[in-house]
């Protein structure tokens, strides 16, 4: 088994052991998150594509800020509500736009490959190994929603900061990706590597926004007894992107394409930074 792989299973199973003997509230929304990708599971069989699961990820998170808003001691209060449309702004746009951009289209490569190993057995190994295993990796993530809210009424001094953190890693990530979407359109792009705006300054900057996002969100954590231990939560996701499902596996692919090579050798893989000077 890949390294990486190793240690984003014991991080998510030490969070899962965790969560479950010492916060009992959070079982029903483990509860709920199973139900649903086990929805998601059944749309999955009919289409015979499981790529649809990418489209539930975000918007998940959604549901799981309002869904612990009103289970959570907290009150409905501005700060509370805040915290929930930020998640939802997130986890919707994300959704509607992996959704146009699997319209249409095949089953994700990953998926192909796991359906090529399950075989005659993948329709209930999906379950598993695709559906229950990310609605158990939102389950963990989504815990310091809970924790954010609980007890907490009034906007904080790390709440600005971690709006601050939000708003810019909102932008990053909306940007790049309407960037990307705009030159793939272009005919006369057809085989080119895209290194303009912010993919000059990064190979993936929509994933560096998508995680700096998530450290503005666990700044509203901070408020609240023994929130610090929740900094699982944006430490996973940052790992996830930069080292498990984001980064690698998609350079695994555009690595075969031309010019892709030099395109890494000048430009930073995750933070944005100058371009390095040809060598």
């Amino acid at each position: 088994m890949n390294v990486r792989i190793l240690i984003l299973l014991l991080a998510v199973g030490a969070a899962t052991a965790w969560l479950f003997i010492q916060k009992p509230e959070l079982h029903a929304g483990l509860y709920l998150l199973l139900g649903l990708f086990t929805a998601c599971w059944l749309l999955s069989l009919l289409l015979k594509n499981s790529s649809i699961v990418d489209i539930l990820w975000g918007p998940a998170f959604g549901i799981m800020a309002w869904f612990y808003l009103f289970t959570s001691h907290g009150v409905p209060m501005q700060r509370n509500v805040l915290f929930c449309i930020l998640i939802s702004m997130w986890g919707l746009r994300l959704g509607w736009h992996i959704g146009l951009r699997n319209v249409g289209k095949p089953e994700d490569p990953r998926y192909q490959a796991f359906r090529q190993q399950g075989g005659k057995h993948y329709w209930w190994i999906s379950l598993f190994r695709v559906f229950w295993f990310q609605a158990l990796i939102v389950w963990v993530l989504s815990s310091m929603f809970y924790q954010a809210m609980d007890h907490v009424y009034a906007f904080h001094l790390t709440d600005f900061l971690g709006i601050a953190l939000w708003v810019l890693g909102y932008y990053l990530e909306s940007k790049a990706d309407r960037q990307l979407a705009d030159f793939r359109k272009n005919p006369a792009n057809a085989g080119k590597v895209m290194d303009q705006g912010l993919w000059k300054y990064s190979r993936h900057p929509n994933y560096f926004g998508d995680a700096l996002l998530w450290w503005g969100l666990f700044c509203f954590v901070l408020p609240t007894e023994g929130g610090w231990v929740y900094v699982f939560a944006p430490l996973i996701m940052t790992y996830l992107l930069r080292f498990v499902s984001g980064v690698p596996l998609l350079e695994a692919r555009l690595k075969k394409k031309a010019g892709y090579e030099a395109y890494m050798q000048r430009t930073s893989a995750f933070v944005p930074m100058p371009p390095r000077e040809k060598v």
